[in-house]
């Protein structure tokens, strides 16, 4: 008898069919000017036929990564960008119709891997000044709850928690017996991270990906750090060759080149700061905490921004609707400063 999970036919998805090349890019969070033609040109004279031809090998890289991150190599799992952790650890510590606590609004493969798996998503709103008290979820925390799922910083809110609120947190989460996994997409682009957490305390995860900061969105990698028995669980559910030989190739010659990471961070500071200080000149009304990201209102509707910031000036934003007080509102990405003021030039130009 022909069989279709159900779970999968009711699965509402949105797959990006766009062409997005030649526009400037700053709708999903990626770095809109890259690498440095120079530094790509560089790492590609090292490709051969062979590195083509072969299955990418990931001890190496994997060690280089450890000891970027001053742990060992039982802590990581190596992944297809830090999505396909995210799922193997929904998958592999939550049961069907299992509870999984998160906060909402946010990246949205939270909700749709529980979704896709018969699990429960419980989610924690943001109040209407956009803060996430941590009592609201510590209060869904409860001995059904098989995960937690926190950002630090969260996407799209850009809002952090400190650490006496993740040590309440985790307090509850350990009462409960509830394992915890905290997203680090953007870790880079804010200083205080919880690895140190995870590598050293059991059922507590944290993803991070090379997309953001690194600039290698194209070449899909991440990685998944935990104690060593969570970490050989997910490691279980990988496929074989999972990691692109090109991204760990690109990956390790970032982390292996002297100040080229505090670079691209010092980069990414300055141009966000040009677009905050320009926004209060125009005033502008927005929200802009931690991650390479801010939420604007317009002056104008949301949508037929948008659409004329794409038709008019090349340039590819989003929106978001029921941002707290912000109601429907822009989502831009930050960058180096250039591409912010290409963006600020088209918006007080377009949006009156």
């Amino acid at each position: 008898m022909y069989y279709l999970d159900n779970n999968i036919k009711d699965l509402n998805r949105i797959f990006d069919q766009n062409k997005r090349e030649g526009y400037l890019r700053l709708d999903l969070n990626e770095n809109p000017e890259g690498l440095s033609q120079d530094f790509i040109n560089k790492v590609l004279k090292d490709i051969t036929p062979e590195f083509v031809a072969q299955y990418p090998e990931t001890l190496e890289f994997t060690q280089i990564l450890a000891n970027y991150l001053g742990t060992d190599i039982e802590h990581l799992c190596l992944t297809n960008g830090s999505s396909e952790g995210i799922r193997q650890i929904i998958e592999a510590f939550t049961s069907v119709d299992g509870r999984i606590v998160g906060v909402t609004p946010t990246y949205a493969m939270f909700e749709v891997y529980p979704k896709m798996y018969g699990r429960k998503f419980i989610p924690v709103h943001y109040t209407e000044d956009l803060q996430m008290p941590v009592e609201n979820i510590i209060k869904e925390l409860t001995p059904d709850t098989q995960l937690l799922i926190l950002l630090n910083p969260n996407n799209p809110m850009g809002n952090t928690y400190t650490v006496d609120e993740f040590n309440q947190i985790l307090t509850s989460a350990k009462k409960n017996e509830i394992t915890v996994l905290i997203d680090e997409a953007y870790m880079y682009f804010y200083p205080n991270t919880f690895i140190d957490y995870a590598l050293k305390q059991e059922h507590i995860f944290v993803t991070r990906t090379f997309s953001k900061l690194f600039s290698l969105a194209g070449c899909r990698l991440g990685y998944v750090a935990g104690w060593p028995e969570g970490i050989k669980m997910v490691q279980k559910l990988c496929t074989p060759h999972n990691v692109n030989a090109f991204a760990m190739k690109f990956a390790k010659e970032i982390i292996k080149t002297p100040g080229m990471v505090d670079e691209l961070i010092r980069l990414q500071k300055e141009g966000k700061d040009y677009l905050i200080n320009s926004l209060k000149e125009h005033n502008y009304t927005f929200n802009a905490k931690e991650g390479n990201f801010i939420f604007i209102k317009p002056k104008t509707e949301a949508q037929n921004l948008v659409d004329r910031m794409k038709s008019e000036a090349g340039i590819l934003i989003k929106t978001y609707s029921g941002i707290g007080s912000l109601g429907n509102c822009l989502r831009v990405t930050t960058g180096g400063i250039n591409p912010m003021k290409r963006f600020a030039d088209a918006l007080y130009k377009l949006d009156v």
